[in-house]
């Protein structure tokens, strides 16, 4: 694979931590800060001080639809939008037809994504048989045939002593669970967040309390066997406020929540249509601003983009039909970077860019279990490098992933991904 030198490159590693420009290289799949002048670089590209290199990004929550519904997502076009948003790794989940709940059903992923993937992707096995919620799958004998977490997405496991079940066996498999925090008999048939905006579309509502009752149970459950437990797509401010108090007990918890959640709120489904339609739902402003703090504050471990590409799902169509989830891999730097990004030190709610880095780098991989993602010399080279300063509008008709599902269509955005690395390998570059 061909070698790169990046001279007078902004090096930002969560890692160490440090934020510096520095000149360093890619060869032979590892980075390289030492020993530059020993290499006969193939390519050499002057930053300027400006362009930033990142340890490539790591998504806790993709859904790239294969096996099942291809015509939604595949393995390679998943991973290609993953590639081109600065995503090194991702971790698939499990809700395909069939659903990965055997280890012989992992070890079939596994090698389409050999055969396919553009990028790193790990596997995430079903907590239950079949993802009914009704009986514990083979969790250990999943782990050892490579699952890196097991959740049963999308559906949230109703009787608590099956959930308990399955996170003793996490605990043993040294494997997180990863929950989607919704009771069904509280969110019901709901659409949009309940409130004025549900109401003023002429749809039913969805109770925050759907999110935050399940996000209470199952943190104790975690404090009460020891398992480690993921809590996803946070999107209220008490399901945030439950997960810090949880962590302030010491209970093994972390959690994640999703640009679109710290960038939209309710509001957004009167202009977004369909496109507003995820689960959870978009929420109120208050809810953003404390996701926005949660971040800040650690509490809230990762930014995961819960991709979930539909086809044929666009702003035209009808609200209460559509499909629920939004794409999010070939937006979510610019989001953030839009979002979060703070214009002067210590601005409440705003990040650095060391601090944003983290939620997209050292976060998830702490949240998955797999080693840090690192700029550090000899480490793997995993990496992206993107224009801080560059816009872009977003017009889905370019995305290399199928879904066109995007409530940030026509929107302006900051950065712009240049190149990205896996193991030295290009997976990406602009055109």
């Amino acid at each position: 694979m061909p070698s790169i030198l990046l001279r007078h490159v902004r090096a930002i590693d969560p890692a160490e931590p440090s934020d510096m420009v520095l000149d360093a290289g890619i060869a032979d799949g590892k980075i390289r800060r030492k020993g530059l002048r020993d290499v006969r670089w193939d390519e050499t590209v002057d930053c300027d001080g400006r362009l930033i290199l990142s340890p490539g990004f790591v998504d806790a929550h993709v859904h790239l639809r294969e096996p099942g519904s291809e015509a939604s997502e595949t393995i390679e076009t998943g991973t290609r939008a993953a590639a081109a948003g600065g995503f090194a790794a991702i971790a698939a989940m499990p809700n395909t037809d069939p659903p990965p709940d055997s280890p012989e059903r992992v070890r079939a992923l596994f090698e389409r994504i050999r055969a396919r993937a553009a990028v790193r992707v790990f596997v995430v096995g079903t907590l239950t048989e079949g993802r009914k919620g009704e009986r514990p799958a083979s969790i250990e004998a999943m782990a050892e045939a490579g699952a890196i977490a097991f959740s049963d997405d999308g559906a949230w496991i109703a009787d608590t002593g099956v959930m308990q079940a399955c996170l003793r066996a996490c605990k043993a498999a040294g494997r997180p669970a990863i929950t989607h925090a919704e009771d069904p008999s509280v969110s019901g048939a709901g659409v949009l967040n309940e409130g004025e905006i549900a109401r003023a579309l002429g749809v039913s509502g969805i109770p925050p309390a759907a999110e935050e009752i399940a996000t209470f149970r199952d943190v104790c459950l975690a404090a009460a066997t020891g398992a480690r437990l993921h809590v996803a797509h946070v999107s209220t401010a008490l399901a945030a406020g439950i997960v810090r108090e949880a962590k302030a007990r010491g209970a093994p918890v972390t959690a994640e929540t999703a640009p679109h959640y710290i960038s939209l709120t309710e509001e957004d489904a009167r202009s977004c249509g369909a496109n507003a339609k995820m689960k959870p739902p978009l929420r109120t402003a208050a809810d953003r601003e404390a996701l926005r703090a949660a971040l800040a504050d650690g509490t809230i471990d990762a930014v995961a983009t819960d991709h979930a590409p539909h086809a044929g799902k666009d702003a035209a169509s009808p609200l209460a039909a559509a499909p629920f989830g939004v794409v999010g891999l070939e937006t979510a730097l610019g989001v953030l970077a839009t979002h979060l990004l703070a214009a002067r030190p210590r601005e409440p709610g705003k990040l650095s860019w060391l601090s944003l880095l983290a939620c997209l780098t050292t976060g998830p991989a702490r949240v998955l279990g797999i080693p840090r993602p690192s700029l550090s010399d000899g480490a793997p080279a995993d990496a992206v490098l993107f224009d801080p300063d560059a816009r872009a509008t977003v017009d889905p008709a370019r995305f290399f992933s199928k879904g066109r599902n995007t409530p940030f269509a026509g929107v302006s955005l900051r950065t712009r991904v240049i190149r990205t690395w896996v193991e030295g390998r290009g997976v990406y570059r602009a055109p």
